[in-house]
């Protein structure tokens, strides 16, 4: 990992969202230099489904080597992003560094995106970068180092990034514009830059929307506060960059980045918004293998026999199911597959015992997932697969598609809830490994 230099000694790091996760190591990262760190976030209690408040990262902070200041700051209301700015002036004297790390995320559609969810979105995400970024900029004039660092991903505006979930890329975006338009507004006066993980990095929230077990396909967060203090390092002509996080530690001479991950060789997770991952993985995942043999399968009424990959496929799944599984999910799944052997398919995760069939479910699905027969074979195999390598190395993963890959790719369209619909893989997961 990168060494601190003791650079940061001394300066005032002000960090929205700096309570957990990706703010927080940041903020340790600084803290072990000894800079003052600004905690400016909402959580005041303890919650026990996102761990860590404001104060139990200052405590962390001053035991690390720095000097806390936590702030109760919604980024939604200016008057308590001004407040905390005038504390962190009052106490420290000034600001050095402002780090636009707070963010919201729905991966909805256009249509079951909720106006209240999109006003969210937009509000904390490009507004509250905004007027965080208005209220420090005079006092980060005043610094040597002055930097804005935003959490936002690159300007890509390949369709691919806004067609599954448009609010949310727009919302997203909005910080990455801040960045192209404040870096030449300020240039020569202060250094105004994003970073983005190449990777799905290990966050409290990346649990809430893939469940647990998804840590193992992520890296840690040290590698963004890493790549963090590396541009902090940087003279203020450096600006108006769009990073990626293993980018620039390639440039500081890292070379293991197994150090960073949450499971060393485990197949990592790609992050939005980088065309290199559609573009190169799934052609790999998508070059063809073996198909499952094919069995026939009495399928729910009307009783109609029907054999092929997808009928096997779920005769596999319907094997797997039991009450534990159907407890922990509490959903249900249609599918609208296109190409032979297609049709509508469900799986009943709510029933006792759980139920797959040909046809639509009994009762709304919570979640429909739209895709060609071959993807969806793919999509379960792929899981299948990975389970069967843990046992055998030999097995080979061409030709399989992963459930986040096909979504991100546009070979997958959801409708519905997204977290049921992001943990069917760690369901596929569960079911496989009891094979």
């Amino acid at each position: 990992m990168l060494p601190n230099t003791g650079r940061l000694a001394g300066c005032t790091v002000f960090i929205t969202g700096a309570s957990r996760g990706i703010g927080k190591a940041i903020a340790l990262k600084a803290a072990r230099d000894g800079a003052n760190i600004v905690i400016a976030a909402k959580t005041t209690h303890v919650n026990p489904k996102l761990p860590g408040t404001i104060f139990t990262a200052a405590e962390e902070i001053e035991a690390a080597g720095g000097k806390a200041l936590p702030c109760t700051v919604d980024v939604r209301d200016e008057q308590q992003i001004s407040n905390a700015v005038e504390k962190a002036v009052e106490r420290f004297g000034g600001i050095d560094i402002l780090v636009n790390n707070a963010s919201a995320i729905s991966l909805t559609n256009t249509l079951e995106t909720p106006t209240k969810r999109m006003d969210l979105m937009m509000n904390v995400n490009t507004r509250g970068t905004f007027l965080t970024s208005k209220a420090c900029i005079p006092y980060l004039k005043k610094s040597k180092i002055a930097h804005i660092l935003n959490l936002s991903p690159p300007l890509n505006l390949n369709p691919l990034w806004f067609k599954q979930h448009c609010a949310y890329t727009i919302a997203k975006y909005g910080m990455s514009m801040c960045v192209l338009g404040m870096a030449e507004e300020f240039k020569g006066e202060i250094a105004v830059n994003a970073l983005w993980p190449k990777t799905a990095i290990h966050t409290a929230a990346m649990d809430m929307l893939g469940g647990s077990g998804i840590e193992s396909q992520c890296r840690k967060v040290d590698i963004i506060a890493d790549a963090a203090y590396s541009i902090f390092k940087k003279p203020k002509s450096f600006t108006g960059n769009f990073i990626i996080d293993e980018n620039i530690l390639r440039e500081e001479g890292i070379k293991d980045f197994d150090i960073y991950a949450i499971k060393p060789g485990h197949p990592l997770l790609p992050d939005f918004f980088l065309d290199e991952y559609p573009d190169t993985i799934t052609k790999k995942m998508e070059s063809h293998d073996a198909v499952p043999e094919l069995k026939e399968e009495k399928s729910q009424p009307p009783p109609k026999p029907r054999s092929g990959a997808v009928a096997e496929t779920f005769r596999i799944v319907k094997d797997s199911l039991n009450d534990d599984v159907v407890k922990a999910t509490q959903a249900i799944y249609q599918f609208e597959l296109s190409g032979e052997d297609g049709g509508t398919w469900f799986l009943d995760l709510k029933s006792k015992g759980g139920n797959v069939g040909y046809g639509e479910p009994s009762d709304q699905a919570d979640v429909v997932m739209s895709m060609s027969t071959d993807d969806f074979v793919k999509m379960f195999s792929a899981v299948e697969s990975e389970w069967l390598l843990m046992l055998k190395s030999t097995k080979s993963s061409e030709g399989k598609l992963k459930p986040t890959m096909a979504f991100m790719s546009g070979k997958l369209k959801i409708k519905g809830n997204m977290t049921l619909a992001i943990r069917l893989e760690k369901l596929m997961n569960q079911m496989n490994a009891k094979l």
